[in-house]
């Protein structure tokens, strides 16, 4: 009875489809491009939770409650159906193909609003009484006793925000037209249905890795403070 070889040939480790696929379209624009969009959503995000939060935990007004039920119900709307309403808008905006219409319609985080609003409630009043004694505006009081004592709940938005916009695909899909303005996920998609790329599935599988990386370095690198700051964030 013959017996056949069953001896594997090695492989040898190379980088050359990761070269290829740096090289076949501009990922480094793409890069650019997602760098500045979703850590220029977070910052406004991170402004404009902030005052809502403190309007809605300690300030009364007309409709409070009203209000903030509206922003409750945003959260409970699917963002597949207010794509043509805000493509619309930006169009009559003349933004169309910009950055800034990638960015504009995620300025306002509900979500955030009220995570942070449960966090501003637990803080004690007191402080922000002791904070008007030495002489604190509003403004003031929110950047010196809020913002720090709710540090935790800021890293886990953060988190939350820069993983969602990272992986953002549909809407930055229909509003961009051009490289010089799409982020890594609409460059992925753009680069896989070339031709040249299409049936070079090792070429797009190193584009891939390219658009994941990054976060998984990130959670790598810091999922200690990561797991710390949604596990503080749920116990306020």
């Amino acid at each position: 009875m013959a017996f056949k070889d069953t001896k594997v040939e090695g492989f040898s480790v190379t980088i050359d489809n990761f070269i290829e696929a740096w090289n076949a379209a501009p990922f480094a624009s793409y890069y650019l491009n997602t760098f500045i969009i979703v850590f220029g959503i977070l910052v406004v995000q991170l402004f404009t939770i902030t005052l809502a939060a403190y309007a809605f935990a300690r300030m009364n007004f007309i409709g409070k409650g009203t209000v903030f039920l509206l922003y409750l119900i945003q959260i409970m709307i699917p963002i597949e159906l207010l794509i043509y309403p805000n493509s619309n808008t930006i169009a009559q905006l003349g933004l169309y193909d910009t950055k800034l219409a990638i960015m504009l319609p995620y300025f306002i985080s509900a979500f955030g609003i009220f995570l942070l609003r449960q966090t501003f409630k637990g803080i004690p009043y007191e402080l922000e009484e002791a904070a008007k004694l030495e002489g604190c505006n509003r403004l003031q009081t929110i950047w010196h006793v809020y913002v720090p004592l709710a540090k935790p709940t800021y890293i886990a938005f953060g988190l939350i925000s820069i993983s969602a916009q990272w992986s953002n695909f549909l809407w930055p899909l229909i509003i961009t037209d051009s490289d010089s303005n799409r982020p890594l996920t609409v460059g992925l998609a753009m680069f896989a249905k070339t031709s040249d790329s299409g049936a070079q599935w090792g070429v797009v599988a190193a584009a891939t890795l390219f658009v994941i990386f990054p976060l998984l370095l990130a959670f790598f690198l810091f999922q200690r403070q990561f797991i710390s700051s949604f596990m503080h964030s749920g116990i306020k």
